[in-house]
């Protein structure tokens, strides 16, 4: 049992690290990240929404992986997230866009597209078995 809870500790805490650090460096840096999202391929008027709706809800999916009852909607919504931004970097890096935005966070602005979209895949995969982790847990209480 103990070795069972240390690895959803370790498949839990770098989802809980890049969702707080992401979305309070977006908030810290509000005006900077505002700017950054008019700066991607889509209309303002969705940067404008993005800009107000994506740091909460990166702290949010932080806080529901921070609690075990509600770990397993925290899965669910960063599987989401980060399968949304895979598919945009991904086009990004591929060159579907006429030019290269960016609205990373801090060190992660320091990442190359490749570098970026592995990071990604890796969150995705840590998602991917947390849910299955959060599915068997479940499967035992019944």
């Amino acid at each position: 049992m103990k070795g069972k809870l240390r690895f959803q500790v370790i498949l839990v805490y770098p989802l809980i690290l890049t969702w707080t650090y992401t979305g309070l460096e977006k908030i810290i840096r509000f005006e900077a990240s505002r700017k950054a999202f008019h700066n991607q391929t889509f209309p303002p008027e969705l940067a404008e929404l993005l800009s107000y709706s994506v740091p909460p809800l990166e702290i949010m999916l932080a806080l529901l992986l921070a609690y075990p009852a509600t770990r397993w909607w925290g899965y669910l919504g960063s599987l989401l997230l980060f399968t949304v931004f895979i598919t945009y970097v991904g086009l990004i890096w591929v060159g579907a866009f006429p030019r290269i935005p960016c609205n990373c966070a801090g060190i992660i602005e320091s990442l190359g597209w490749g570098e970026h979209f592995f990071l990604n895949l890796l969150m995705i995969g840590i998602s991917i078995v947390g849910l299955r982790s959060e599915n068997s847990k479940i499967g035992t209480l019944r």
